[in-house]
């Protein structure tokens, strides 16, 4: 149970950064179901993805709280779910032509 709130941090802040990216990005928008599924996606991965560059600050994270590795998951979480609902819209435009 210890990886679980890491992976909800994850989950959560790619859901966040899915619809942040876009409201930016508005002609690559999915709406808001779309951007929140995506970003969820995106967030889970970009989440492991930066903890197994920086070293598993998730386990770290998962034997007491750690500031740097909770911010670590935001950000990780939140550029992942961006990237990758950029990305999906991005392929949904291409599909439109």
């Amino acid at each position: 149970m210890s990886w679980l709130l890491p992976l909800v941090v994850q989950l959560i802040a790619g859901a966040i950064g899915g619809n942040a990216a876009g409201a930016v990005f508005k002609d690559k928008s999915l709406g808001s179901l779309g951007n929140t599924i995506a970003g969820i996606i995106g967030g889970g991965l970009g989440g492991k993805l930066l903890s197994i560059l920086l070293g598993g600050a998730a386990v770290e994270a998962a034997t007491g709280f750690n500031v740097t590795a909770f911010i670590e998951q935001i950000a990780g979480g939140g550029i992942g779910g961006a990237i990758v609902m950029v990305l999906v819209g991005i392929v949904k435009n291409m599909n439109k032509a």
